[in-house]
């Protein structure tokens, strides 16, 4: 998949389309990002969570290709997809402190509030930065590295982002529990 996202860098540079560098750019350097964790923090990610985010950086560095525009779902499947990992992480997160701390108790119900409130204030934050993007893009005169397609997009874009977190807190949760469990023994 590394290999496939430096292919689309190649392509990026010999087409010199800024906003595909940029994004090949910072997945290439995402891929990276387990061993990082594990060299520098002990801090080892399950080989399906590191394929997920490998595969989530993957799809959408292939989508600046023109997937984004020329099919109506995939931008659908990378939000899905990306708010899962944001899901599974902030869970694995709260209930690494929930289990450290005896001063903190996040009953069920509402870590699955709280995950589903995380996972979207993430995604406002996304599509905080896509506008600001587009915005900066356009004063400078060049093309935007994230675009947004409108309102209506933003709105669907977080709907797929709640898709994704409910698909965590349904499914996810007991699969999670090696990462629970990383996170905790990283704590003071």
């Amino acid at each position: 998949m590394r290999m496939s996202i430096a292919v689309v860098l190649g392509y990026g540079l010999a087409t010199l389309n800024v906003s595909v560098v940029v994004n090949a750019v910072l997945a290439l350097g995402v891929t990276y990002l387990p061993a990082v964790l594990r060299r520098d923090w002990d801090l080892r990610l399950s080989p399906e969570l590191t394929l997920v985010v490998t595969l989530a950086v993957l799809l959408h560095t292939i989508g600046m290709l023109g997937l984004y525009e020329h099919l109506w779902w995939y931008d659908h499947l990378t939000h899905t997809l990306s708010a899962a990992i944001v899901a599974a992480v902030g869970y694995a997160a709260t209930r690494a402190l929930d289990r450290y701390s005896e001063a903190v108790s996040f009953p069920p119900r509402f870590l699955s509030a709280f995950i589903l409130l995380f996972t979207l204030a993430l995604g406002v934050l996304w599509e905080v930065l896509e506008f600001l993007a587009r915005i900066a893009a356009s004063a400078v005169g060049v093309e935007a590295v994230l675009v947004q397609y409108g309102l209506g997009d933003t709105i669907l874009d977080l709907v797929f982002d709640t898709v994704g977190a409910i698909l965590v807190a349904l499914f996810g949760t007991r699969r999670l529990s090696g990462l629970v469990d990383t996170f905790h023994d990283r704590f003071p």
